[in-house]
């Protein structure tokens, strides 16, 4: 329970961030680690289990995707489901409770508009086969690839950046 506690806490202080943020204009000069970065290329490593907690991080990659477009820093993201995240995008609610039903309905909408924005999304076939789930219930924006890691790896080896997302 100690852990559920903090993980909702770190989302409180990011969530309250990210609206202090956007209330003004982002630009890359406020950031020291863009300065000459002309392209930003990063994999986002899913492995959140709770409906809430998911959908508040995949709203983020959602947000700072935008703050640095807006930036000009044509960043390519990859999100990629691994472990029993991949319980959350599947059509296959049965076994969450009636108030994670909304959070699961948001997330697949959210994922769905993100990819029209040119996110990349992926979910490990490894996490589908090891956690019961059929591979047909995950909604088409999102790439199988056979193992996660390998693709993880493969990302970072052409210099994407690594964001867990535990």
């Amino acid at each position: 329970m100690k852990a559920q506690a903090r993980k909702a806490l770190f989302l409180i202080i990011t969530v309250l961030c990210l609206v202090v943020s956007t209330g003004s204009l982002v630009a890359a000069q406020d950031y020291e680690a863009l300065k000459g970065v002309e392209k930003v290329n990063a994999f986002f490593d899913v492995r959140d289990m709770i409906p809430k907690s998911a959908l508040d991080h995949v709203m983020l990659i959602q947000e700072t995707f935008k703050q640095l477009t807006t930036m000009k820093k044509n960043p390519v993201f990859v999100v990629t489901f691994m472990g029993g995240s991949v319980k959350l995008i599947s059509s296959n609610r049965a076994e969450f409770k009636p108030e994670d039903q909304e959070h699961l309905k948001k997330l697949v909408e959210t994922i769905s508009k993100m990819s029209t924005d040119g996110i990349i999304f992926e979910v490990c076939d490894v996490a589908l086969s090891y956690f019961g789930v059929d591979p047909a219930s995950i909604q088409p924006e999102i790439k199988h690839v056979p193992n996660g890691w390998i693709s993880e790896i493969g990302y970072q080896a052409r210099g994407y950046s690594l964001v867990p997302i535990y």
